[in-house]
């Protein structure tokens, strides 16, 4: 699995190799991409479990629509905002574990070249600089499209990845130092 050029710690490694597993075939690409954000984990768990609610800390999603309940099997309408090579994303929530912290998706539909994409993300809990931080993996496999380089699908998608997960984190982090701990509306 590539881990977008970065090296990963043993902790890291030891919690990708339990929960981030994908087989990718010969016509895939696969990553998994690491963040440390400097706010207990509850309040970044209350973010990213928020399936029907993805605009939350996600720049490029303008709206969600949900189709049923928040179950496992539930499906989600994602509309992108211009500037991305897609209107819509239809994404299935294939696991969602408040224990272990988990959430899985699949991209079921959509305007975009995103086939067979799932991925995973999982919430830990540690410290940073003496505090209560947490640390977020997200990893995915997914088509390499033809015309495209599998360097080049993985460049993409670990790009857009990046973008959530850094705005993931200055909602988070203002929310910690603000003393939220219920997700707040950034979208009025």
């Amino acid at each position: 699995m590539n881990n977008g050029g970065e090296q990963y710690s043993s902790i890291e490694t030891q919690y990708i190799r339990r929960h981030h597993k994908h087989d990718p075939r010969d016509n895939q690409c696969s990553s998994a991409l690491v963040k440390h954000i400097k706010a207990p984990v509850h309040l970044v768990w209350s973010l990213v479990r928020r399936f029907d609610q993805p605009q939350k800390y996600k720049p490029f999603v303008s709206r969600c629509i949900m189709q049923g309940d928040l179950g496992i099997g539930s499906v989600r309408e994602v509309n992108v905002k211009s500037g991305l090579p897609a209107t819509t994303s239809t994404e299935r929530l294939e696991q969602l574990d408040d224990e272990e912290h988990i959430l899985g998706i699949r991209i079921v539909g959509g305007d975009h070249r995103l086939r067979n994409y799932s991925s995973i993300i999982t919430v830990h809990p540690e410290v940073i600089d003496g505090r209560p931080g947490t640390m977020v993996i997200e990893s995915f496999v997914v088509d390499v499209p033809e015309g495209n380089t599998r360097d080049e699908t993985c460049y993409f998608v670990e790009a857009l990845i990046r973008c959530n997960l850094s705005s993931l984190a200055d909602v988070s982090e203002r929310m910690a130092v603000q003393g939220r701990t219920d997700p707040i509306n950034i979208n009025p």
